[in-house]
């Protein structure tokens, strides 16, 4: 069941970026991600009222709290770098890198959370390394992280924070349902993205939003929700080191309508080192 869930998890993931990176253009990365994680709130307290567990929220235990809490702020900077990314930068090479953070997920599910460090996996691992590698393009790496290729830089401190997002969830939902775990690290990831869009200033630009932004930010919002709900309760029921990587397949179709709908340029070192990540994905399954 695990694995289903983390397939539909990917499968909604694929969805986020594309209808993102439309609702976010002329307005800022930040104010967006505010304006979208409204919608996965009310998204996660829904499902907290349908499944009856609001009440278990009193029952959680102070260390899985902090844990949940935790986990929150590492997604809020997590969210915070991916878009700022993803608002310089093509949606087919920021995505891969940021699914890259499978490879810290499963060196942190191996150190901290004691999973074993099975040879398919470490390889696995080390593939989807080398094909991030080979998808930044060789050309870029020589240039000064200046003006676009700022991006690179982004989306490589957001998937640290992603993959520290795992382990803390992890940990905290021991013995706590997946919704309620959800919704409480939603709450904190909407506070954190809100004080950002104040203290910036930004929130005056909420106004010069169009329909056509907002209506898919709103949709981003309920692809980012449905995403959620599934890969938090695959990672309740499954391991890390399993269900994360599976959750990463989303690359290989965010780069597909990427092509297909955005019309971005499907550079030949994008498609090998896309491919090259699927093969190591691949291999953790096994």
């Amino acid at each position: 069941m695990s694995i289903i869930l983390a397939l539909l998890a990917a499968l909604f993931a694929s969805f986020t970026a594309i209808l993102a990176k439309v609702g976010i253009e002329n307005v800022n990365s930040n104010l967006a991600t505010a304006v979208r994680t409204i919608v996965v709130l009310i998204m996660a307290f829904m499902m907290v009222m349908i499944t009856g567990k609001l009440e278990t929220i009193s029952q959680i235990s102070t260390s899985a709290l902090w844990f949940i809490l935790l986990s929150g702020f590492a997604t809020g900077f997590s969210w915070l770098f991916f878009f700022k990314a993803l608002a310089i930068g093509d949606v087919s090479k920021v995505v891969p890198i940021d699914k890259s953070s499978v490879v810290l997920t499963i060196i942190f599910s191996i150190l901290v959370l004691g999973e074993p460090a099975e040879p398919l996996i470490m390889a696995g691992g080390a593939i989807i390394a080398i094909g991030t590698f080979i998808l930044i393009g060789k050309n870029e790496e020589k240039k000064r992280f200046s003006g676009s290729q700022r991006y690179i830089v982004y989306a490589i401190i957001g998937a640290v924070f992603a993959a520290l997002t795992s382990i803390l969830a992890k940990v905290g939902m021991e013995g706590v349902d997946s919704n309620v775990a959800t919704f409480l690290r939603t709450i904190v990831i909407l506070i954190f993205a809100w004080v950002i869009v104040f203290f910036q200033g930004t929130h005056k630009k909420l106004k010069d939003i169009s329909k056509k932004g907002y209506v898919f930010l709103v949709l981003s919002g309920v692809a980012t929700g449905l995403s959620w709900l599934c890969y938090f309760a695959a990672l309740a029921m499954g391991k890390v080191s399993i269900v994360a990587p599976i959750d990463k397949f989303s690359v290989v179709l965010t780069m597909i309508l990427s092509f297909s709908i955005l019309k971005e340029k499907a550079a030949k070192h994008t498609i090998v080192g896309g491919i090259i990540i699927t093969v190591g994905t691949v291999l953790l399954l096994f």
